[in-house]
């Protein structure tokens, strides 16, 4: 056997975020958030035990959502932030979380910073998918999961509010007006307007008492910086060709 057939691809949920978290749902209705051995896990999502595949991917995608843990060996335990959205009173705090669940998984957090603007095709984004480590099939499986999870959780549609929306509107006009930024936060807190969007505000002054404002994404790679400092040096650019 070749290296080339014991090939793995990277870790990645295997089904929907909508799907592990009901997984993670009907967990926590049988023993809230006790740790409890593994096999009675699998059982609470309808297996007979924990030894075949389908369990075992099934739990492995709710780990790498985040909606649960592993408090020690053998056992897993559903995250507090389950129980948070099982009684939250307000649909937007289900959306905040939601949100942060999906960014979770560490290929996700990344092909979703890539394509800030909407998912390409299903080929394209199978490609990338390969790119990245994944085998040909594996990407293919991958491309609907993760396309199911931004549509169940309004991932560009709440982009788009976020900048349409009046609360941003007044920001950008009380910012031109030199206005001193009341709705502006601190470094690393979550302005009010982005609520379930995780983007950190950051209040930058400048002369004559005028302040300019970074929205940064959350997760924020490498790759963002480089692209935003490009950005500003373009803008300098500008400046000094007036």
């Amino acid at each position: 056997m070749n290296d080339s057939s014991r090939k793995k691809s990277p870790r990645a949920p295997s089904m929907a975020l909508s799907e592990a978290i009901e997984g993670a749902l009907r967990i926590y209705s049988q023993d809230r958030r006790h740790p409890i051995p593994v096999e009675l896990a699998a059982q609470h999502l309808g297996y007979k035990g924990a030894n075949n595949g389908a369990a075992i991917k099934a739990l492995a995608s709710i780990r790498y959502f985040g909606l649960i843990g592993r408090p020690q060996e053998g056992q897993l335990a559903v995250e507090k932030e389950v129980e948070d959205y099982h009684f939250a009173p307000q649909p937007e705090q289900k959306a905040q979380l939601v949100r942060k669940w999906l960014l979770t998984p560490h290929v996700f957090a990344e092909v979703l910073s890539k394509f800030a603007d909407g998912l390409p095709s299903d080929s394209a984004l199978k490609y990338d998918l390969i790119q990245r480590g994944f085998l040909p099939d594996a990407a293919e499986a991958l491309v609907g999961v993760l396309k199911s999870s931004v549509e169940f959780a309004h991932y560009y549609e709440k982009q788009t509010q976020n900048v349409n929306s009046p609360e941003s509107a007044q920001a950008d006009s009380g910012n031109a007006a030199g206005g001193t930024g009341e709705a502006a936060t601190e470094i690393g807190v979550p302005s009010p307007s982005a609520g379930a969007l995780a983007v950190d505000r950051i209040p930058v002054r400048l002369p004559g008492g005028r302040r300019a404002y970074l929205e940064i994404p959350v997760p924020f790679f490498e790759a963002d910086k480089q692209r935003l400092k490009s950005q500003i040096d373009l803008l300098l650019t500008e400046e000094e060709g007036d």
